[in-house]
């Protein structure tokens, strides 16, 4: 099992614009076989922080998952313009032991 932690640095004033879109995407994320997601916001951190983090079965699981999620009609109306409210961020992974 491992964990994905997506942290995403949202322009600022724009990060309630990624937490909608991302809260509208989890439904799909869990019909896919992703688990325990969370969505956080920063309290201490770099201001306008997003983070999206979920469990997942494999890598190769999360990579199917990577190539073709977006292309989904439903998720690429929500997820519409996301880009838009993101200055940067980066992407951790790790094995859950």
């Amino acid at each position: 099992m491992y964990l994905v932690r997506d942290v995403f640095r949202a322009k600022p004033g724009r990060a309630k614009n990624l937490v909608s879109s991302f809260k509208q995407a989890v439904p799909f994320m869990e019909a896919e076989g992703f688990s325990n997601i969370k969505l956080m916001t920063d309290v201490v951190a770099n201001y306008w922080t997003v983070v999206l983090q979920a469990e997942v079965e494999s890598l190769d699981h999360f990579e199917k998952h990577s190539k073709g999620f977006t292309s989904k009609p439903q998720v690429a109306e929500i997820m519409k313009g996301y880009m838009d409210n993101i200055e940067g961020g980066h992407r951790e992974i790790f094995k859950l032991e």
